[in-house]
């Protein structure tokens, strides 16, 4: 049971990072990618609408900002998987 949960955990950290880099281009998405894509949205996107009303961009520069939500998410999925 751990292992399956440790896979489970790991798809979402693997889904998360093609998430972020896919979700600018996902009008070019094949209909193949397309399903896998929406199942991972699915997933992320109201943990991440929640995360950001919870976390504020953190500043970088003038008028530079970096979304947080999807760091925590990672540092909390990398958390669980660790303590499993």
């Amino acid at each position: 049971m751990i292992i399956a949960f440790r896979i489970f955990i790991n798809i979402l950290i693997v889904g998360l990072f093609l998430y972020s880099k896919l979700l600018p281009h996902r009008d070019k998405l094949n209909t193949k990618y397309d399903k896998v894509f929406n199942f991972f949205q699915s997933i992320f996107q109201p943990v991440l609408n929640f995360l950001k009303t919870l976390i504020k961009p953190f500043q970088v520069g003038q008028g530079l900002s970096v979304d947080m939500t999807q760091i925590v998410l990672l540092i909390v999925l990398l958390l669980l998987n660790n303590y499993f």
